[in-house]
């Protein structure tokens, strides 16, 4: 069913920021038009680094509302990252009571083809056990093209894992009308979901989409009552201020697929609340501007809600826009949540791949920016596993060599930037982060599109390369005037925000303490991470976990290496260079 395209405010002049890459993410072993339903100045720029804030302070300090914030305290949704799980992947022979290419192909009872398609984007295939096979010619690296099915628990599983290893907490189960067709497959999504969460200890909720829902007043009551409240009992099952959290999406917008009265919707939205829910609305972007998206007569409903998530896919393309909407439509929503008791938990989005939308995450991160910087209870990023309209963060195909050959589909280096499969998914962590005050609020982009990225530095001070002396048997120090192997360091995730560096000169991590900087490790701990600051001249700087204290290029560069200084001058500035 299709959901409607946001009309967006006007757009204001380009907005132009420079955005600098950061810290990656994978195995610390690791080298190297129409619309579908779901289209419708931190502390680091000064060079110093914000002491991190209990969790959720970041956004409550950094909010530009005059009157004081509003929100629940954190729980399951507030102060936490949601992402909506559509589960809605069929294939033929996957034992699904639906038996078909749901999703994949229009014509689901065929497989799915270059004449027979559904998909803007292709899945990296290669963390999957059972995969089911198209009717596209084979990738470009020669491997069969393949697809899963969510009906799978291994698929379940899989993206599950995925979502407890990059720091997402919840999932927004969909689930649309259980009447019809897809209902019985429905029903048993939902009990693979709660078996994955349970397992992975995520959290997750039940979300009602109203689309096309001819008798929802009275069955939505029943699914709930006979079916869906049965998974609060579960230890995975999401709550907010202790109430069980269930969402409804799709109540207010001005189209044909959701024309509900206003009367019904609040007698649902009241309905849930007298059961003991605590209550999401899915609601349109212009809601308290009464534009052309949003039905009339839909206030009462609109504030009725425990939390509001206004949808932003269609009426967001690039990173000018979320500066728009964050400076004509956030800031009023946010007050206005504020001054009725309702938490605010914005749509963010990645962006269409098939679009062109994404500029290797800097659309993204900006929304995360400019919602943590407003104050934003919590974040709901569309979609998780969304491959069929090109909206997925889930782990996609990084070049043309992971996509069928004759599919003319886009993969992540679209733009000529590569990405490895799992970049979105590390951003989303990296914006989980910033929400929480577990790094500083930063309009710099802290997330490398490539995981173990090879990098070199040059210190700013005498404008030399830093190399691991003696094929890494010595102390790093910037004395090169060239890059060759003893100079490059492959910059991987270490979590939390921090980097650890893999010298090529010996395969070891780069260690600080007491002593010069050394590549003498072979795993990362806490003394082999590092904070990159991103330096509002373009230099980075790196904080040492180990002593709390910057990398210098000591006596200027003619001695080696040492994480000793309190505050960033020139000897403590780099500039990186990425291969």
């Amino acid at each position: 069913m299709p959901r409607p395209r946001p009309v967006p405010p006007p757009v204001m002049s380009e907005i132009s920021h420079r955005v600098d890459d950061g810290s990656p993410s994978v195995s610390l072993s690791h080298r190297k038009k129409s619309w579908s339903r779901r289209k419708v100045l931190g502390a680091t720029a000064a060079g110093t680094v914000a002491a991190a804030v209990g969790a959720f302070g970041v956004a409550k300090a950094a909010t530009t509302s005059s009157t004081a914030a509003a929100g629940s305290a954190p729980g399951d949704v507030v102060g936490k990252i949601s992402v909506g799980y559509q589960g809605w992947f069929a294939a033929k022979g996957d034992s699904s009571p639906i038996n078909g290419w749901w999703h994949w192909a229009k014509d689901m009872s065929k497989a799915p083809s270059p004449s027979n398609t559904g998909i803007k984007s292709w899945p990296d295939m290669r963390e999957y056990t059972q995969t089911y096979q198209t009717a596209y010619a084979a990738l470009g690296n020669g491997d069969p093209a393949t697809l899963f099915s969510s009906y799978d628990q291994q698929t379940v599983d899989t993206h599950f894992k995925w979502m407890k290893q990059y720091g997402i907490d919840t999932a927004a189960l969909q689930r649309f009308n259980p009447t019809g067709g897809e209902g019985p497959t429905r029903d048993d999504m939902a009990a693979k979901v709660r078996s994955a969460a349970e397992a992975q200890g995520v959290k997750f909720y039940i979300m009602y989409d109203v689309t096309g829902w001819t008798s929802m007043q009275s069955e939505i009551k029943a699914d709930w009552t006979d079916k869906m409240k049965a998974y609060t009992s579960s230890s995975a099952y999401a709550t907010q201020n202790g109430k069980p959290v269930v969402c409804v999406w799709g109540f207010g917008f001005n189209d044909d697929k959701r024309d509900f009265s206003a009367s019904a919707c609040l007698d649902v939205v009241n309905w849930f609340k007298n059961q003991g829910c605590y209550v999401i609305g899915g609601i349109p972007h212009d809601w308290r501007t009464g534009g052309t998206g949003t039905r009339a007569g839909f206030t009462d409903v609109f504030h009725a809600f425990n939390m509001i998530s206004p949808w932003m896919v269609g009426a967001i393309g690039k990173a000018a826009d979320s500066d728009n909407y964050y400076e004509n439509v956030n800031k009023g929503d946010q007050a206005e949540c504020d001054a009725k008791g309702i938490d605010y938990q914005p749509c963010v989005l990645p962006g269409d791949v098939s679009e062109r939308q994404r500029a290797h995450g800097d659309l993204m991160w900006r929304q995360f920016y400019n919602m943590v910087r407003l104050g934003a209870q919590g974040i709901y990023i569309s979609m998780f596993d969304e491959y069929n309209e090109g909206n997925q963060i889930a782990k996609t195909a990084e070049t043309q060599a992971s996509v069928p050959s004759d599919s003319g589909i886009l993969a992540l280096d679209e733009d000529g930037t590569a990405c490895s499969s799992d970049y979105y998914l590390r951003l989303t962590g990296d914006g989980g982060r910033m929400l929480k005050g577990q790094i500083a609020l930063t309009a710099t982009r802290p997330t490398l599109p490539v995981a173990g990225q090879v990098v070199s530095f040059k210190a700013g001070v005498n404008g030399k390369y830093v190399t691991a002396e003696n094929t890494g048997t010595s102390a790093l120090i910037a004395n090169r005037t060239a890059v060759g192997t003893w100079e490059k360091f492959d910059m991987v995730d270490a979590g939390s925000g921090t980097i650890a560096l893999y010298s090529h000169a010996d395969s070891r991590f780069v260690t600080a303490g007491s002593s010069p900087l050394i590549a003498d490790s072979t795993s990362a701990g806490r003394a082999q991470t590092f904070q990159l600051v991103h330096n509002s001249d373009g230099t980075v700087s790196l904080l040492a976990s180990a002593t709390g204290k910057y990398v210098t290029a000591e006596d200027a560069g003619d001695s080696p290496l040492i994480a000793d200084r309190t505050a960033i001058g020139p000897w403590e500035k780099f500039t990186l260079i990425t291969a």
